[in-house]
């Protein structure tokens, strides 16, 4: 008998907050590779065994780097395996920089991402390609979720970019696995690597053109993948109040402190905007300090089995943000 259970409806029929399930990654290696993807994408025929082995290694690094395979249907006459590499801007940032190469094929992928994270002499020019990356995470061997939500949706975002008229600035990628497959239909967006989930056309719509009501993001904001889980709460509390402007703000935030078992946390958030003084020829950016504390709701607390796969149920604790105040505000000229 097939097994109709799919752990993206238990959760969304349970109301379960999708907010700081984000992954702080300090680097993605996005590499292009045809599906189909074995569960551990890593693991499908078409990965060459150099590629196979930088991973294991990428996993002993002591930074956090997330590689990922990617597939983008193009041209036939495009023969070129194309290699993204994002890292996380320090300090006030807005996400990530971007370094884009394409090599002949996926032979080559595992000598030019050794020589990049290395930050050696690298022989390949990077490419210069101004876009937006949304990656879809498909990945249906690992999750049938993703296969059922994230597959379909992924077809339907085709047809929304290019009813936009955005096929020039926007590039939609199938993804494997990115955590997070009973929120699907699951996604990042680069260079600022947020992440979402139980996205459909509309709030689609709404991210790509930063319009249309701020509100959506309390059903499919996961979270800022350049903050610490507990930070994430805190700045989906900042961007629902200062609305589609908070994209254009450099953050950073941090955790000050937690108990034993993170169910009390203090969070700091700093941001800083661009201001425009009335009659002035210049602009002078402000520079705001939160805090606040992100505290479990022991009463919204739920069991649900995360996958698709799992007989077994486990916690899903929800958090609220309390005490949230603005400690600073200055003017840094």
């Amino acid at each position: 008998m097939m097994n109709s259970f799919f752990c993206a409806e238990e959760s969304q029929g349970a109301g379960e907050d999708l907010i700081g399930s984000a992954v702080a990654a300090e680097i993605y290696v996005l590499i292009e590779c045809p599906p189909p993807w074995s569960a551990n994408a890593f693991d499908s025929k078409q990965v060459p065994t150099n590629l196979r082995t930088l991973v294991q290694e990428l996993k002993q690094d002591q930074r956090p780097i997330r590689p990922l395979l990617i597939y983008r249907d193009r041209s036939k006459q495009e023969h070129r395996t194309s290699v993204l590499i994002f890292r996380q801007q320090a300090g006030l940032s807005e996400g990530y920089s971007k370094q884009e190469f394409q090599v002949s094929s996926l032979d080559a992928v595992a000598p030019l991402v050794t020589e990049v994270l290395s930050n050696g002499d690298v022989h390949n020019e990077p490419v210069e390609i101004q876009t937006k990356d949304i990656l879809v995470c498909t990945h249906g061997s690992y999750d049938k979720c993703c296969a059922k939500y994230g597959q379909s949706f992924y077809r339907q975002a085709i047809s929304t970019v290019a009813g936009l008229a955005l096929n020039s600035e926007v590039r939609l990628w199938q993804a494997s696995h990115i955590g997070g497959h009973r929120f699907a239909p699951t996604a990042i967006a680069f260079p600022d690597g947020r992440y979402y989930g139980r996205l459909n056309q509309e709030t689609l719509t709404a991210i790509l053109t930063r319009s249309g009501d701020i509100q959506c993001f309390n059903q499919v904001y996961r979270g800022w993948g350049v903050l610490p889980w507990a930070a994430q709460v805190v700045e989906r509390e900042l961007l629902l109040k200062h609305g589609w402007e908070w994209f254009d703000y450099q953050v950073t935030g941090r955790v000050i402190d937690h108990n034993e078992d993170e169910s009390h946390n203090r969070v700091e958030l700093t941001f800083a905007r661009l201001d425009d003084p009335e009659g002035g020829t210049a602009s002078q950016h402000s520079l705001e300090t939160y805090q606040a504390d992100v505290i479990e709701n022991a009463n919204q607390a739920l069991q649900l089995r995360g996958s698709c796969g799992s007989t077994d149920t486990y916690k899903m604790s929800q958090y609220m943000v309390q005490n949230l105040v603005r400690l600073s505000y200055s003017n840094i000229g």
